[in-house]
Order: C-alpha cells, then sequence, then structure tokens
C-alpha cells in the first residue's frame, strides 16, 4: 500500500534533460520561423511546455497502478474517440486527425493512444507473466494495437500509426515470446505488409511514394523527393560548427519544408553544424540510459514495462525522425520527441515522463 509521495524523489537529473532539449526546441522554432508567417509559434511551445510540466507532475502522483485497473476502460473510451474523428473531426491538409473542442482547441486522440497502448500493454503482459505467451495470448496483443493503428491509418496518419508498433514488439519481447513464435510471427508480419502494400486498400498511393522515395529522391526532386533532398543539403550546409543562428540559407530561404516540425532536426543542424547536432543526440542518449536506469530499479514488474513502453516509442520517434531527415529513412511524419512544435506531441512527452517518475518515485514509498 502506497503511503506516501515526496518529490526529494523525483528524477531532477532526468528532468533537467529534458528541459535542455525543451529550451532547445523553442530557441529553433524561433529561429526556423523568424522570417516566415508562422513567427511566433515559440511562445505556443512554451506554453504547451509549461502545460506539460504541470501535467508531468500530476501524472508523476497519481499511483501508476490505478492507471493498469482501469485502462481497459480507458482503451475504450480512446477507440471511441479515434471513430468520432472519423465521423467529424476537422480535416486539415486532406487529412481527418483533430476533433475541434469549445475554444478553439483542437485535440488529437491518436497522441494519446500511444500513452494508452503502453499501459494496457504492461497489464496484459505482467498478467501472462508466470507463462510463456501462447498463440493465443500472442493474438490477443497484436488485435488490442492493431485495432488503433487501423482507425488511424483511416484518417490517414502512417507516422502516428507506426508508433504504436514498438510498444507490441517490446511487450512481446519482455513478455517472454518463444524465438520460434517470434521467428514465425516475424514471418507471417513480412508477408502480411507484402499483402497490404500489393492491396492499395489501407496505404494510399502518396504515401507508398513517401515510404520509397528516400532510396532515390532524385528520380523525383521537384515531388515526393523534395524534402529529403532539400534535408540533406541543410544537414551538410552546417559543415562542423553550422552557420549559426538564423544564418543557415537552407531554412531561412525557405528552401527546407517545415523546419519547426519534422525537418527541425535539419534545420538545428543547418545553424549548430555537426558539434550541435551531437550534443542533441547525446541528450537523447542520456534521456534514454536515465529512462532503462529506472526500469531496472523499478519496484515490480509493471512498474519495468511502463518506463520500458516509453523508452521504446521514444527510442522509434528519434531513430524515424533523425533517420528522415539524413535521407536513411521514408519521411513518415513522425516528430522529434521534445523538439519538434506540436502541442499533442508535447504533452503525450511530459504525460509518459511524468507516469516514469511515478514509478520511480514508487521505489521510495514505506
Amino acid at each position: 500500500m502506497r503511503r506516501f509521495l515526496s518529490l526529494r524523489d523525483f528524477d531532477w537529473t532526468l528532468l533537467g534533460f529534458v528541459m535542455m532539449l525543451s529550451i532547445i526546441s523553442v530557441l529553433e522554432i524561433y529561429s526556423a520561423t523568424l522570417h516566415t508567417k508562422f513567427h511566433g509559434f515559440q511562445r505556443m511551445q512554451i506554453l504547451w511546455i509549461v502545460g506539460g510540466l504541470v501535467a508531468m507532475f500530476i501524472m508523476s502522483v497519481i499511483d501508476y497502478h490505478k492507471l493498469l485497473s482501469a485502462i481497459y476502460w480507458i482503451y475504450g473510451f480512446c477507440l471511441v474517440a479515434l471513430v468520432a474523428v472519423l465521423a467529424v473531426g476537422t480535416r486539415v491538409n486532406g487529412g481527418k486527425r483533430w476533433i475541434k473542442l469549445p475554444g478553439g482547441v483542437h485535440f488529437q486522440p491518436s497522441e494519446w493512444v500511444k500513452l494508452v497502448l503502453i499501459v494496457l500493454v504492461a497489464r496484459y503482459f505482467t498478467n501472462l507473466a508466470t507463462r510463456e505467451p501462447t498463440w493465443k495470448d500472442i493474438f490477443k496483443a497484436i488485435a488490442f494495437v492493431a485495432v488503433p493503428m487501423v482507425l488511424v491509418l483511416k484518417q490517414p496518419d502512417l507516422g502516428t500509426a507506426l508508433t504504436y508498433s514498438p510498444v507490441l514488439l517490446l511487450g512481446l519481447f519482455l513478455g517472454g515470446i518463444d524465438w520460434r513464435k517470434g521467428g514465425i510471427l516475424v514471418l507471417v508480419m513480412l508477408l502480411a505488409v507484402g499483402v497490404v502494400w500489393k492491396s492499395g486498400k489501407v496505404l494510399k498511393p502518396y504515401q507508398k511514394q513517401r515510404l520509397t522515395s528516400f532510396m532515390n529522391p532524385d528520380a523525383d526532386p521537384r515531388g515526393t523527393g523534395y524534402q529529403i533532398l532539400q534535408s540533406k543539403i541543410a544537414v551538410g550546409d552546417g559543415g562542423v560548427f553550422g552557420r549559426g543562428a538564423n544564418q543557415g540559407t537552407q531554412t531561412q530561404g525557405d528552401f527546407l519544408p517545415i523546419p519547426y516540425t519534422d525537418f527541425i532536426f535539419a534545420a538545428f543542424s543547418e545553424e549548430h553544424g555537426f558539434v550541435g547536432a551531437i550534443l542533441v543526440l547525446l541528450i537523447y542518449f542520456l534521456i534514454l540510459m536515465r529512462l532503462i536506469q529506472n526500469a531496472q530499479t523499478a519496484a515490480d514488474l509493471p512498474g519495468s514495462f511502463l518506463v520500458m513502453g516509453v523508452a521504446a516509442v521514444l527510442i522509434f520517434q528519434i531513430a524515424v525522425n533523425v533517420g528522415m531527415v539524413l535521407g536513411l529513412m521514408p519521411v513518415t511524419g513522425i516528430p522529434l520527441p521534445l523538439m519538434s512544435y506540436g502541442g499533442s506531441s508535447v504533452l503525450f512527452t511530459f504525460l509518459a515522463l511524468g507516469m516514469v517518475m511515478n514509478v520511480r518515485m514508487s521505489r521510495f514509498v514505506n
């Protein structure tokens, strides 16, 4: 029974690294949008970060066991919200991803589903901890993740849908899936991907082009390859020490697409060079190492699952976004955690980290 939580046991070191990236984010958004119609977005980012900090501290004192107990109800609510998006959602740039709330606020349920799936998968596999998962258990876990993934793909939002997959893979791995079952599952998934790709019913033609254009962006430099080519030019233009704040020719010249969201790492690399990029990646590495340490020292198995689930999502997003910027991975619209502009993404990250703090602080409860 939990009796007392103290903010003295809060992971202030982790919070320090998080705030470093948040400050870098605000400064880079200011620089990247200085001469554009988006100038001023840095003020909104500050508000999202402040709101995220409040949400983090609130989440850190909510017993995560209560979340685990109520997760199936929360999961059901999220599915209803995703269906509502398809029915009455606001359409922006050809996609329905937001529900407009009173006051002009736009709510994006798909971002919150990541957090819900982390908790759901943690509860599901810890309940199976006494035995090896059967095929029935495995397919049930896949269904839990596949249903919201299909609903998000219908919006369509390929990037966010893909971020659900590391939660499932981590759950299967930590849940103790037999290597033979794992091998069979990989083969089945590869076949399924092939069928989905050929069918043309799940992925739109433009989504397929985005997924393959990174392999040869020069084939369509003004179309599907444009974003990757401009991103690679921006990164290379930064050299060792960068051109300096507000001095990037690709960023300030408006050649680099959406430099304050998906391609913020490219904008930062152009202005601060190889040294600046390595510094940012080092901070991410320290955050992830801190998360893994908290998972190893958690008071119970569900706590370890929760923290590792958060780490898995962050690792996936960082790897895909940075890989996309460098032309090593397809453009999928996955934001860079703690750096890309966006309220839903910022709030999700801070809430997830708040849950990590809760797991850490629970170790010290007597």
